[in-house]
């Protein structure tokens, strides 16, 4: 296993961690791409390099100590850093990418904006399999969840989209890993600033020509038309007004929502102004986009003023870097381009002159390359599932596009390998097909799709229904598809008009545009659908289906992820070998592992409660002994009280000891425990009888501000009370605390 590094970058917030988690395939390949460096850290360095070019030198140039750190791992055997590693400073030209980013920070740092680093792309957000977007680490500051903790804020978020894979390398800007530009305001300013200073960055920071630009709005937006036009002065002919589907944001069905506005560049104002199309991308790109959260969106769909006004913006650096340098497409900007240069010469083509689908499968590299280095390094590694099947599935793509350019490096070694994939898509997609049959049959011809993908190792079928299935629903539904497979009926593909292909019974993507002809695909008996994909020619080419999970993903729309073909016989082969493990471990036959695990879990549950009687009785103990410690309040009624430190007692352990010492002490008696069960952890409780409560005082309502100079929060009955926190250094004093305020209102009540 080679070394493990730790580079961080400090200026930008990155943190990699490699080491020997990627297939022999990317492997292989990454040190084909690298082949001839010293050891690891050259590898590590120019692996990075290659992604940020002027802010890592190469191997022969030197690199200032601050910048970049490698921590050796205590088992790895690493030379230190040399001194021709320490000496000249990266480059920073005024319209490479870094010199983008910094100057889009520093310009919204001058005006009040905090900088903040970026999030991880493995987000907090349970909703999203990966960050996706500038604003999703604030997300629960703009829902209204937690508080600001600042009036404003910029950031440059490292992102991931893979929605749009296919369009990678095809479009001049398609990526899946790109960073967001961003400026954010919680409640701080709105409009007129967002504009004012989005149009200042452009024009004046930027230098970008003001005739070349052009402003999307929504229809229904005056105010910000009026902004645009009549205080910056952006002509009416270079305003477009746009409908609710490109300019207005929502959160969801319900929620926080408002109008857009989007600043594009224009490469080519010649063509003039009438019929002009911001969507035309040969023309125009939408380079920063502003959303000004201004509404809250209710049940009824109608629409109430927010209380606090935000901002979100997002402007795409590779995009305002292919403006500034003047290239014909994101690829060919400094973020990306020295990386597909590296690959040139491992293909040994010329990117400038080789044809324009060798030129798309340098740029997949390029792309991909970025993206896995940064998942990887975010601590996203290679799996069948979630987020690592993206990483996993990105290595792929990268592989087979490299074994497609010539380059080789991979455990097979010969092109068979390369076409894998495609058989493999094909199966899944047919399979999607099946699947779509099988649940109109079983959940009924009602339900429909609402969104597929097609992958080399899963396929991922979206469909409307308004419930989760059961288990033997899916049981069903797995068995018809495999029924079907084993049928091994051929496969029919027909082009026809379409008016033909509906009354046949094809059934169409809704929502999907259709040309007069269309190509029908037909698994006779089974499966009739309106098709352009590539398939398998006979059912019995995709030998077995397995359903992974099922799950829902919004509001009446369900998600099934499944398995096919090689994917499949790889899972269930997986998964025979995690059995074999538990029967080894376990000393059991196969089908004894289901009682044998309920057995030792019932153990383990038998196992916490003697443990749990055990500290009761220790806390139960300890309580005994602090009873000693009491003190009387009051003149006319004597009251019994109690504040003490329990050291490390667990919560419920506290909670038996001040129940004891209620009954020990007896009524009238007041009792407030804390202890710290562990790092950064706080336990209350307070424990009051009937005399006291009947008093006014409760325990519940004492013990909360108790609980937040530690850092938490509680409450409880009027008797009995429990709470928690998170700052035990804090725990002494808000003892004290306890013991005054209650010595107070039990003095007060008492005499």
């Amino acid at each position: 296993m080679p070394p493990i590094f730790h580079i961080r970058f400090l200026h930008f917030h990155h943190q990699l961690q490699l080491q020997d988690i990627v297939p022999n395939a990317i492997f292989q390949f990454l040190l084909n791409l690298h082949a001839g460096f010293r050891n690891y850290r050259d590898f590590i360095v120019q692996s990075l390099s290659l992604i940020y070019p002027t802010r890592l030198p190469s191997r022969n140039s030197r690199i200032k100590r601050r910048d970049l750190h490698f921590i050796r791992n205590a088992s790895a055997s690493v030379q230190p850093l040399t001194e021709d590693l320490v000496e000249e400073t990266s480059q920073d030209l005024p319209m490479s990418g870094n010199s983008i980013r910094r100057r889009f920070l520093e310009f919204y740092a001058a005006r009040g904006h905090k900088i903040l680093p970026s999030s991880s792309l493995v987000p907090d957000d349970p909703t999203v399999l990966l960050t996706i977007a500038g604003m999703l680490q604030f997300k629960p500051v703009f829902l209204g969840k937690v508080p600001r903790q600042v009036p404003c804020a910029t950031t440059s978020q490292k992102c991931i989209r893979t929605n749009d894979i296919e369009n990678v390398g095809r479009t001049s800007r398609h990526h899946t890993f790109f960073e967001m530009l961003g400026n954010f305001s919680f409640g701080d300013y709105f409009k007129k600033e967002a504009i004012k200073w989005a149009w200042e960055l452009s024009t004046i920071e930027y230098g970008l020509t003001a005739e070349n630009l052009w402003i999307s709005v929504y229809e229904h937006d005056e105010e910000t038309y009026a902004i645009w036009h009549d205080e910056i002065g952006v002509p009416a002919n270079r305003i477009k007004k746009m409908g609710e589907e490109d300019n207005f944001w929502t959160s969801g069905l319900t929620g926080p929502c408002g109008p857009c506005s989007e600043i594009y560049y224009d490469f080519h104002p010649n063509r003039g102004h009438s019929d002009a199309d911001l969507n035309d991308d040969t023309r125009f790109i939408e380079f920063y986009n502003l959303v000004f959260m201004q509404f809250n969106k209710k049940d009824d769909g109608s629409l109430e003023p927010l209380k606090q006004k935000n901002i979100d913006t997002g402007m795409g650096l590779e995009r305002m870097a292919r403006i500034l340098q003047k290239v014909p497409n994101n690829y060919e900007t400094d973020l990306i381009f020295p990386i597909i240069e590296k690959v040139s010469e491992l293909a040994n083509v010329s990117y400038a002159l080789t044809d324009d689908s060798s030129r798309t499968k340098l740029k997949v590299i390029g792309d991909h390359m970025r993206a896995i280095v940064y998942l990887i390094s975010d601590g996203v590694f290679p799996s069948n599932i979630g987020r690592g099947y993206v990483v996993r599935r990105l290595i792929r793509r990268a592989v087979r596009t490299g074994r497609l350019l010539g380059i080789r490096g991979d455990e097979k070694g010969n092109i068979e390998g390369a076409f894998l994939p495609i058989v493999a898509e094909k199966v899944h997609h047919t399979a999607t097909h099946l699947l779509q049959a099988a649940l109109k049959k079983v959940i009924g011809e009602e339900t429909s799709q609402a969104g597929s993908l097609v992958a080399f190792e899963r396929l991922r079928f979206d469909f409307n229904f308004h419930r989760q299935l059961v288990d033997h629903e899916l049981t069903k539904i797995e068995g018809l598809v495999n029924e079907w497979i084993g049928e091994a009926t051929p496969l029919e593909t027909e082009v026809m008009p379409i008016a033909d292909a509906k009354n046949a019974g094809a059934i169409a993507m809704f929502g999907e545009k259709y040309g007069e002809e269309v190509r029908v695909v037909n698994v006779p008996g089974v499966s009739m659908e309106l098709c352009g994909g590539t398939h398998v020619s006979n059912t019995s080419e995709i030998r077995g289906f397995k359903i992974i999970s099922e799950q829902g993903i919004a509001s009446g729309i369900r998600r099934i992820e499944a398995v096919a073909g090689d994917a499949f016989i790889e899972y269930v082969s997986d998964r025979d070998n995690y059995m074999k493990q538990l029967c080894s471990t376990l000393k059991v036959k196969a089908e004894e592992v289901p009682s044998r695990v309920a057995a030792v879990m019932e153990e383990l549950r038998m196992a916490k409660n003697e443990v749990s009687a055990a500290r009761a009785k220790t806390a139960v103990y300890k309580a005994s002994v602090i009873a000693n410690n009491v003190f009387h309040v009051g003149t006319s009624t004597q009251i019994r009280v109690l504040v003490e430190f329990m050291d490390d007692t667990d919560a419920d352990s506290l909670k038996s000891a001040a129940e004891y010492l209620v009954d020990a002490l007896g009524d009238p008696s007041a009792i407030i425990l804390g202890s710290s069960p562990g790092e950064e952890k706080v336990s209350l409780v307070a424990a009051f009888s009937p005399s006291v409560v009947s008093m006014g005082i409760q325990a519940g309502k004492f013990i909360g501000p108790i609980a937040k100079m530690c850092g938490g929060g509680g409450g409880g009955r009027a008797n009995f009370a429990q709470a928690g926190g998170r700052k035990p250094e804090n725990l002494s004093s808000a003892l004290e605390k306890a013991r005054t305020d209650l010595v107070s209102a039990l003095s007060e009540k008492a005499s």
